[in-house]
């Protein structure tokens, strides 16, 4: 049952958490406005726009960015206050013992976990994709795809190739295709270039010749253009890595499940996203144990020794999961081992305060 001092310490954690989310949005939405307002004035955006296409959609991002660091930041606060006021202090001479006391922390805890799953996977990624229009259509200059030897698998056994794809005009250069049926090759068609018709959605491929091939046999033909349709679209290259962050997590794990079917190299980034969208929320049990063990105990400092101490440990983490996440994109490490290594060597640390916390 939720006793009284339960819902003090909900109170206090919830309380102290809202508050911090809404003044570092509303900072971040000031210092974000300062910095893009002659952008605003120079492609004469309205105030409209600003607000309901931009910045209501910048607030769910920021605040789930956000979301461990002050869960962190409100445990320590509050915490480090009820100790210096030696509430601590009275709650464990009443008998109640420290993991009891760690209840409330974790079902205020279990709350924001979960506010910040449903974030994370449904409404963020909306919210995102308004934003990311947004900043499309304003802010950002146009796309322009640097892959170079570019490997498709368009369908099982259907292999496409092409030394480098043009966004603005959609054409794809050196153009190759291959089909393949029970491992052997049939056929093989080359070509020097393919260009996308919007009008019907096809493509035509520009003086190309196929090689036929049929056991000991081959034939072959050629000619300037042939029309056709792929399971490809300009799209596929038109591609910046924060759309997924404007998928929601069905719809990630859809396109994930494609891009391995097309044979794309570089998916790290998409499973880190999926990853991230689980281990985020789990973070916040672990910081609260931290917060909780490293500000439960009276010192001379106050709260602003504990509070120096859990923002050097929450940003270390921060910091350790963008390297965690440098090293799967660029390196050998797994993504989901890059997703969940910070959390689980600071649930080691949280364990090693807890053994050390006043009991």
């Amino acid at each position: 049952m939720i006793k009284k001092i339960d819902a003090y310490i909900i109170k206090k954690f919830l309380g102290t958490f809202v508050y911090a989310i809404i003044l570092i949005i509303s900072i971040a939405i000031v210092f974000d406005f300062t910095e893009r307002i002659d952008d605003f004035i120079e492609k004469n955006i309205s105030l409209e726009e600003i607000i309901f296409d931009y910045y209501l959609n910048f607030i769910p991002y920021f605040i789930n960015l956000f979301t461990a660091l002050f869960t962190f930041i409100a445990v320590i606060f509050f915490t480090s206050k009820m100790a210096y006021n030696t509430e601590i202090i009275a709650i464990l001479s009443s008998g109640v013992s420290f993991r009891r006391m760690l209840v409330p922390y974790f079902v205020a805890a279990l709350l924001i976990a979960v506010f910040s799953f449903f974030l994370n996977a449904y409404i963020i990624p909306p919210a995102n994709k308004g934003r990311n229009d947004f900043s499309e259509k304003y802010l950002q200059s146009p796309y322009r795809n640097y892959d170079r030897n570019i490997h498709r698998q368009i369908q099982p056994g259907l292999f496409v190739y092409m030394e480098r794809f043009n966004v603005s005009n959609q054409v794809g250069y050196k153009f190759a295709m291959e089909r393949f049926a029970e491992g052997e090759l049939k056929s093989k068609l080359i070509s020097d270039y393919i260009k996308w018709n919007e009008e019907d959605s096809s493509w035509t491929i520009h003086n190309y010749y196929i090689r036929n091939f049929d056991g000991l046999y081959e034939t072959l033909d050629k000619g300037r253009e042939l029309d056709t349709i792929l399971n490809l679209t300009p799209a596929n290259f038109n591609f910046r890595n924060q759309i997924v962050e404007a998928m929601t997590s069905p719809e990630l794990n859809r396109f994930i499940e494609n891009e391995r079917m097309l044979g794309v190299e570089s998916i790290e980034p998409y499973l880190i996203e999926k990853y991230r969208r689980w281990s985020d929320p789990c973070s916040t049990f672990i910081l609260t144990l931290i917060g909780v063990a490293l500000s439960s105990r009276k010192v001379r400092g106050g709260s602003g020794l504990h509070i120096g101490i859990g923002l050097g440990l929450s940003f270390s983490y921060i910091l350790f999961m963008r390297v965690a996440s440098q090293f799967a994109i660029k390196g050998n490490l797994d993504p989901m081992i890059a997703s969940w290594i910070p959390n689980m060597l600071y649930a080691v640390i949280g364990i090693v305060l807890y053994r050390m916390a006043p009991k």
